[in-house]
């Protein structure tokens, strides 16, 4: 099999600290020591991780919903996608689905006016950001927009179920079974099947990586021509020694341990060691039958050694385009518009649309690839 070959786009310089922006809304340990409210908040929040009964366990999923619903908030409140709503037509498709009972999985899809009534249409497959725990398609509405219009792309924003209620791997084959839809009804829907691209962020980032192992399984990569997983959560790189990792990564190490193990695996034991639940276990020659792929990064992500690592093991596989790693960003700075690094992570995803979705030589090495 061939390599893909990269543009070589993009090479950010680290700062080796947090942007000023990005460091007053994130660290919140001075608000924490100042503000008994805060600090009983705090403490309250370490119990409810340490203990895995159902009652405490049902109580740190209500807290972490609670916490992601802020930046839905900022989301829907920025006038800066105001312009892309505007000039987007919305509509939606269900798709039908048995692997975890009878389901339609709901999709809304941003068509921007002027690709309208279009029959090859580029389709931008979205999984949303949440920990794969929290938040809903709907709380991306704008930002997405705003990506069909600046991207030139139809969106298709997958409302896949969530953990606890559902568990690996029936949460990603949601997101799974809407890419072999629009792949498979393409026609009707104005898409080229050779211009479909995945992505997602954060939990939404795991949902796309753990879809390309699927892919890969069953020999269809080749229904994608690009993968855009974002800050995504990789693998149980927290549940390693505390003491090597990253400031950002060592605080949230003992949220994350009770996310993958409580919250999104349906059995632990059986599956901590299956790139279903973790798509950084893949084997080697699974990843060789990745879609070709572009990582999205922020220098002080809570997930960056492991997405590191998995950059590093696509790029000998032959399947990474880029590794890019936004400097002085965090990982809410995908989804703060009002950020210094959200400009610079947008304009990213752009010269990657323009460079890569939107160019045939891409299309032509991803037929070779499987072709041969």
């Amino acid at each position: 099999m061939s390599r893909v070959v990269s543009k070589d786009l993009f090479h950010f310089k680290p700062t080796g600290k947090l942007d000023d922006d990005v460091n007053a809304m994130e660290n919140q340990e001075e608000l924490i020591e100042s503000s008994p409210e805060m600090k009983e908040m705090f403490e309250k929040s370490l119990e409810l991780i340490e203990n895995h009964d159902d009652e405490s366990n049902k109580a740190f999923v209500d807290m972490m919903r609670g916490l992601c619903a802020p930046y839905a908030d900022i989301l829907k409140a920025s006038d800066k996608f105001t312009d892309s709503v505007e000039q987007t037509i919305t509509t939606s498709i269900t798709i039908p689905t048995s692997h975890d009972g009878n389901f339609d999985v709901p999709v809304e899809v941003y068509t921007p006016k002027d690709l309208q009534g279009g029959t090859k249409n580029c389709a931008y497959i979205y999984a949303h950001g949440g920990g794969a725990i929290a938040m809903a398609a709907s709380d991306f509405d704008a930002l997405l927009k705003h990506y069909a219009v600046e991207f030139k792309v139809v969106v298709y924003n997958v409302d896949y179920r969530i953990a606890p209620e559902t568990r690996c791997p029936n949460n990603v084959k949601d997101f799974y079974e809407a890419v072999k839809y629009i792949s498979k009804n393409g026609e009707s829907l104005g898409v080229d099947p050779a211009k479909i691209v995945i992505a997602g962020d954060s939990g939404g980032g795991y949902i796309c990586l753990g879809t390309m192992v699927m892919l890969a399984e069953n020999d269809e990569s080749h229904l994608v021509k690009l993968a855009i997983p974002g800050v995504p959560m990789v693998d149980d790189y927290c549940f390693s020694d505390t003491q090597a990792m990253t400031k950002e990564e060592r605080n949230n190490a003992a949220s994350f341990r009770k996310i993958w193990k409580y919250c999104i695996a349906a059995d632990w034991e059986e599956q901590k060691t299956s790139p279903h639940l973790f798509p950084g276990k893949a084997s080697d020659k699974l990843l060789e039958k990745f879609p070709p792929t572009i990582i999205m990064e922020c220098e002080f992500d809570q997930y960056i050694t492991e997405a590191t690592r998995l950059a590093g093991r696509l790029r000998r596989a032959g399947r990474l385009l880029e590794f890019v790693v936004i400097p002085g960003a965090g990982h809410a700075s995908s989804l703060t518009p009002s950020l210094k690094s959200n400009q610079v992570f947008f304009d990213t995803l752009k010269t990657i649309a323009r460079e890569y979705i939107h160019t045939q030589e891409l299309i032509v090495a991803v037929k070779y690839e499987f072709n041969t």
